[in-house]
């Protein structure tokens, strides 16, 4: 490929680069790179997957007679590509470096769709980048915070994944990711040819809300044949829009505030209604709604609470799943009839195009695991679709293609997530149609034809903390960059912390001693220091199994479950002296169980367990540093509680938008995040009055940064950690028949 087949702009995972004017921009905003640099990129772009010598850089850029210190120049150059595209040469996500002989741009190249060609973008063989969170400093002690380098990063997309309608019990599973796709093909007398599916980036700012299959969230999108629908981000505020398939350009559907966080299940049969799953609370089970396709209005369905729903292939009635039932409502006589009982909680329902199948997604709240289901229409006997398959995998999420010739499903490995394709009766082995390393999810069948569009999403973050002097949030040195939970040792001399791939890490607060405490095979949600900072208590768990509580020394030896039972534990929290752990149950949204809730002690001697008096429906515990009271939030997140362990006595602390609770060093106040606020805030709650401060929104923030965050804990000092979410997912269409 040479410089004058490329068109006017050309796209590579946020990025898109105006070869006319010579800019750059990162999800609509302009990023900050010299002309130089700017020149050597495009140099790399123009050849992605090949290794560009330094050699033919020189001649191209310097000249063969260049008298400036080349190597220095180029040197230079690519640190500033890089820094402008939060790429590190370590872990190379855009520009790879060959040491003696060059470098290789190894991200997918497209033409976005307002490019000057008018013909479906074409992508770029490139070759696999190792995946990657983006190079951002983490935290370091409050007195050694550095001041926020002015365009350090580039400029931040404005828009990004909220979970505003989630728990924050949402696993940051994601990492920065490239889009890779490649099919290999033989064709003819043995002859080997390698063909680049049709693939097309639609949108390219990054606002597409993702799935979480550990929240049970699943990716949501649908189609009328001119538009998908989905929910993206706005302002920290999750909306419904409207996508042009051709252009990409998204409008936002006017629809009644009852309709909160909505969530696309289907578009009936003659694409004139949406039905919509909203979230007015955190339960699993919440309202439908109809909504028109052009917005404006919505009509609930009567007497339904559901955890999914798609229409009936009559167009004029309602299926949906509660529970671990299927049922039709009539929407005629507002009857509802129940349909059929299933192995587990069923999503992701999708119907046949003669409507003589149904296929849907099982999700196991135990063993957090996912299968393709089959019932037949007027069959009440589901039947796994998948059964022996020999790829090790999590299944979901699959559709038809429009001539019923393929059905279309994601697989998983791990926090990887692929399309494959098999044929639509369910014979044949299936066939993998992306090859990562982003994550590819939810495919969405075109209304005719064999296309489809899916999501991929490309999760980036930074770990930043709250500056009360300036009011505002900054970046934080390096050695936590990948921090999702982080908590301090009471002598302030040791950190540990959760990374972004659910792996725990302990280091001294300047960094030295970093050292690896969990296997792989373990993932960690939060950690807690005991008092005497010998052991840590965490929140984990196996692949294929419940999230347990776990402790392991301060040197990574002695790893032990410390309950030996099957259901889901979390949120260990350590008594003052040591010798006991207070627990609690995951909310539905990390695994619906039938047994109670409520917050538990165990002995570490005994292993002996016992209930806290009046703590039913509620989790989320916190033990004060000086053991007088104990914190925990209602199910729905509303209320913060406060027991007294001298009185046995629960109260009211505050009623609000609690998670994630932390009790500051002097246990007068308890930090949380309201994050069912549009706003985001970090609240402050005094123990003595109950009153709820605000310390900190996404308005603290630099304008246009980013659009939703987690908290992730709190320094020595009570200064708040978050981890800022900048970018997420977007949508392509593949042309699954073109061979």
């Amino acid at each position: 490929m040479t410089s004058n087949s490329l068109q006017a702009r050309i796209a590579f995972g946020l990025f898109e680069a105006d070869l006319t004017s010579g800019e750059l921009y990162k999800a609509g905003f302009r990023v900050k790179l010299q002309s130089q640099p700017f020149r050597v990129l495009m140099a790399l772009v123009e050849r992605p997957g090949e290794v560009v010598t330094r050699e033919e850089l020189q001649l191209r850029l310097w000249g063969k007679d260049t008298t400036v210190d080349f190597d220095h120049s180029l040197g230079t150059a690519i640190n500033k590509i890089r820094e402008a595209l939060g790429d590190s040469a370590e872990n190379p996500r855009f520009v790879e470096t060959l040491a003696k002989r060059g470098y290789r741009f190894i991200a997918p190249v497209t033409l976005p769709p307002n490019s000057v060609s008018q013909e479906t973008p074409e992508v770029l063989p490139a070759a696999s980048p190792t995946p990657t969170s983006t190079d951002v400093p983490p935290f370091y002690p409050p007195t050694m915070i550095e001041a926020s380098p002015t365009g350090a990063h580039g400029i931040s997309p404005g828009e990004i994944l909220s979970r505003r309608i989630q728990t924050r019990y949402l696993l940051a599973g994601g990492v920065a990711l490239v889009v890779v796709i490649a099919g290999a093909f033989f064709l003819g007398a043995g002859r080997e040819q390698v063909l680049v599916p049709k693939l097309r980036q639609i949108t390219h700012d990054g606002h597409i809300l993702p799935g979480s299959r550990a929240m049970e969230a699943f990716p949501a999108v649908v189609t009328d044949g001119v538009h998908l629908f989905t929910s993206d981000v706005q302002e920290g505020k999750v909306e419904l829009v409207q996508i042009s398939t051709v252009s990409g350009d998204a409008k936002p559907l006017g629809i009644p505030d009852e309709v909160m966080g909505p969530s696309v299940g289907d578009i009936s049969p003659d694409g004139s209604r949406l039905l919509i799953r909203s979230h007015l609370s955190n339960e699993s089970e919440q309202p439908l709604w109809m909504v028109p396709v052009g917005g404006g209005s919505a009509q609930r369905v009567p007497n339904v609470l559901a955890h999914d729903a798609t229409w009936m292939p009559n167009g004029e009635d309602v299926l949906f799943a509660a529970e671990e039932k299927l049922f039709v409502a009539h929407l005629k006589d507002r009857s509802i009839e129940e349909m059929a009982k299933l192995p587990g909680r069923a999503f992701w329902l999708r119907w046949s195009s003669d409507g003589k199948r149904l296929r849907f997604t099982i999700f196991d709240p135990i063993t957090h695991t996912q299968a393709l289901w089959q019932l037949d229409a007027g069959s009440a006997s589901p039947k796994p679709l998948l059964k022996g398959w020999k790829e090790d995998a999590d299944t979901c999420c699959g559709v038809w293609t429009a001539d019923g010739s393929s059905f279309i499903f994601q697989a998983m490995h791990g926090n990887e997530s692929d399309l494959w394709r098999m044929g639509g009766h369910g014979v044949g082995t299936p066939q993998r149609l992306t090859d990562g390393p982003m994550v590819f999810q939810g495919a969405v069948a075109a209304r005719t034809g064999t296309r489809i569009f899916f999501t991929g999403v490309d999760v980036q973050s930074d770990v930043e903390i709250y500056r009360p002097q300036s009011k505002d949030f900054g970046p934080v040195q390096s050695f936590l960059r990948d921090a999702h939970r982080l908590e301090f040792s009471r002598d302030r001399q040791w950190v540990a912390w959760a990374d972004t791939n659910g792996r725990l890490w302990r280091a001294r607060i300047d960094g030295s001693e970093k050292l690896q405490l969990t296997p792989d095979a373990i993932q960690v949600f939060l950690v807690r220091w005991s008092p005497d900072g010998n052991r840590l208590a965490l929140m984990g768990r196996e692949t294929g199994k419940a999230w347990q509580i776990y402790l392991v020394k301060a040197d990574g030896s002695a790893l032990e479950r410390v309950l030996q039972e099957s259901r889901n534990a979390g949120d260990p929290t350590w008594s003052p002296d040591g010798k006991s752990l207070a627990f609690g149950r995951v909310p539905d949204l990390m695994g619906k169980e039938e047994e109670a809730r409520m917050v538990q002690i165990v002995d570490l001697d005994t292993r002996a367990v016992q209930t806290l008096p009046g703590s039913e429906n509620l989790f989320s515990p916190r033990w004060s540093p000086d053991g007088r009271h104990i914190a925990a939030i209602s199910l729905d997140q509303r209320r913060l509680m406060l027991y007294d362990t001298a009185t046995h006595q629960w109260r009211q602390l505050a009623y609000g938008s609690f998670a994630d609770p932390v009790w500051t060093s002097d246990n007068q106040a308890i930090i949380a995040h309201g994050f069912m606020d549009s706003r985001q805030p970090i609240v402050r709650v005094a123990v003595q009055d109950g009153r709820v401060e605000e310390l900190a929104t996404l308005s603290n923030f630099h304008a246009g940064s980013i659009m939703d965050f987690f908290f992730c804990g709190l320094t020595p000092d009570n200064l708040a950690v978050v981890r800022a979410q900048r970018a997420t997912g977007n949508l392509y269409s593949l042309d699954t028949g073109a061979h």
